[in-house]
């Protein structure tokens, strides 16, 4: 440190004494466990929450939960033009939504709660942080102020490209690199506000090689740019500088983030050099893509619905189901895992980073909805009910309203073939309940009548009617058994094969088979041709339904 560097940093931070050596000693290292990672997840509070930032944030907290250490939530808002109110509240929440709540940052919304020893975990409160460090590195002679203008900037960038030469801000075109103290003491009395920006080495000639805990070794060229540190304008960092400074104050030691930083790790790696203090491992993740007719590319905040969470919430996807279609991304074994433990909670499965794709995964809504079907085929009979019942209320009132008007009524219709060793996955997600299930609710089974009609086999009506008619002597509320030999006997009165075999041998000697006849009492009762077991649906319904139902259909024929 030279006796001009120490005088240009005093000049330019005059009011800044703590040393980053105090900072440090103010957030000391961590007593964890050896091995533990200390992981971060850093959104910008610009928009929606995308469903990449969840699949970051679930690889970020099971590795440091499965090695007994720390997951943090830091909300980088340094760049206020792009900052929309509600995003902070819209990431807390959907943290929590997911099962991912942090162990320090801000965990809860309404009343806001901040949790650990490392914060404020909110970048734009922590400027005199990021000031000791800006004023530290000046005075190694590792950055200094620069007062160029846009206009001037604009200039330099034009002649580089007349002239060939790679633009930037480095080296011979950094105007104010080497200015003296005279030049930036005019500057700074006349007003002006000056962005600091680091003093790469120039010419840079060498390279960086780290580990990339997911992409192995790497080789990069190091960086030569004078990139900026702290902006004029409001005198917060930009993210190459408040992230490093951050990540180095809360102690983390592994940086999980989206590949589209990795060009700029040599320029990461650089700062923590001048800072002297060791990089985090990184690991750098593939985003999430999908096909665009035969091409595959990045899932798209503007193109694709499936990018924002709230997608996920609109159709009532489980968080479950995404969470683990998500861990199927990261880890392709997870499925043969999931199959093998069936029962046991996804948060047994253990994360590899090393496992993880260096392409970009593909989403896929078929995967999903497998995925998505199974979960629920988990759920008790209450628990399908309370979660129906709970995205109803948000996105779909007259479903709400049905269910909870008789919410004895309702578990019992959920519990239908849900238990067993092969429960019901006709539930894709809570949007799908209405589908199902809606038959069994009187409004809804008008409703969907009403728009489309039975969907009556293709046999003669007088004998539709005739079944109908006949059935309705049919006592429903009978043994199975016995309520099907009632059925069979019926079947075999009005001329019907008794299997579809015999049927298929002779088809002039019958109209049909028991199967035909079946499904003209399954269509009168559901409005549909496929549904679960028939005896177990009048169950539901009970007998008054039953008869009321055979009734309504008579009439619409």
């Amino acid at each position: 440190m030279t006796d001009f560097h120490r005088e240009l940093a005093e000049l330019v931070f005059p009011h800044v004494d703590r040393a980053p050596s105090e900072w440090l000693a103010h957030f000391p290292p961590r007593q964890l466990p050896p091995g533990a990672w200390v992981t971060r997840f850093a959104p910008s509070p610009t928009g929606f929450v995308h469903i990449g930032s969840v699949l970051t944030s679930l690889v970020a907290r099971r590795i440091a939960h499965q090695t007994g250490g720390v997951f943090i939530l830091r909300i980088e808002d340094t760049d206020k033009k792009r900052e929309q109110d509600g995003s902070v509240e819209a990431i807390v929440r959907n943290l929590h939504n997911f099962g991912l709540t942090p162990d320090e940052g801000i965990v809860q919304v309404d009343p806001e709660r901040e949790v650990g020893d490392f914060g404020p975990y909110t970048q734009s409160e922590r400027g005199d942080i990021y000031n000791s460090f800006a004023k530290f590195l000046i005075g190694k002679g590792n950055a200094y102020p620069c007062f160029a203008s846009e206009t001037e900037l604009e200039q330099t960038r034009k002649l580089q490209e007349a002239q060939r030469a790679k633009t930037g801000y480095y080296g011979p075109w950094a105007k104010w690199r080497e200015a003296d103290l005279d030049a930036v003491r005019a500057r700074l009395a006349a007003g002006e506000r000056p962005v600091i920006r680091i003093r790469a080495p120039y010419p840079n000639e060498s390279r960086v090689s780290f580990d990339d805990a997911i992409r192995g070794r790497l080789d990069m060229p190091a960086n030569d740019q004078d990139m900026v540190l702290l902006k004029s304008a409001n005198g917060l960092p930009t993210y190459h500088f408040a992230h490093v400074v951050d990540d180095i104050t809360m102690r983390v030691n592994i940086v999980t983030r989206g590949d589209e930083w990795l060009t700029s790790a040599p320029l990461h790696i650089q700062l923590h050099e001048m800072l002297a203090f060791p990089h985090p491992v990184y690991a750098h993740l593939a985003p999430i893509a999908k096909m665009d007719g035969t091409s595959k590319r990045k899932l798209s905040k503007r193109k694709d619905p499936e990018a924002d969470v709230a997608y996920y919430h609109a159709l009532g996807y489980p968080a479950q189901a995404v969470t683990e279609y998500l861990l199927n991304l990261a880890n392709s074994d997870f499925y043969d895992w999931r199959k093998a433990n069936p029962l046991v909670p996804n948060t047994q499965f253990e994360v590899r980073l090393e496992k993880m794709q260096v392409a970009s995964p593909l989403f896929d809504p078929v995967k999903l909805n497998d995925i998505s079907k199974d979960v629920v085929a988990t759920y008790s009979a209450q628990q399908v009910y309370d979660a129906a019942l709970a995205w109803a209320t948000a996105y779909n009132p007259q479903l709400a309203e049905i269910l909870s008007a008789d919410p004895s009524y309702s578990v019992r219709v959920f519990s239908v073939e849900r238990d067993g060793p092969a429960p019901r996955k006709d539930i894709v997600n809570w949007s799908d309940v209405q589908r199902a299930c809606g038959f069994f609710f009187d409004a809804l089974f008008d409703q969907a009548v009403a728009a489309a009609g039975y969907p009556w086999p293709a046999l003669p009506r007088d004998l539709i009617r005739s079944v109908l008619e006949r059935c309705q002597a049919i006592d429903s509320t009978l043994p199975k058994d016995d309520w099907l030999v009632a059925l069979r006997s019926l079947s075999a009165n009005l001329g019907f094969a008794p299997d579809a075999k015999t049927f298929r041998k002779d088809p002039a000697a019958y109209p049909g088979h028991f199967g035909d006849m079946m499904m003209i009492l399954r269509v009168a009762l559901t409005g549909r041709t496929n549904t679960p077991d028939l005896y177990a649906i009048q169950q539901i319904l009970g007998a008054s339904r039953v008869r009321q139902r055979l009734e309504q259909a008579l009439n619409h024929l």
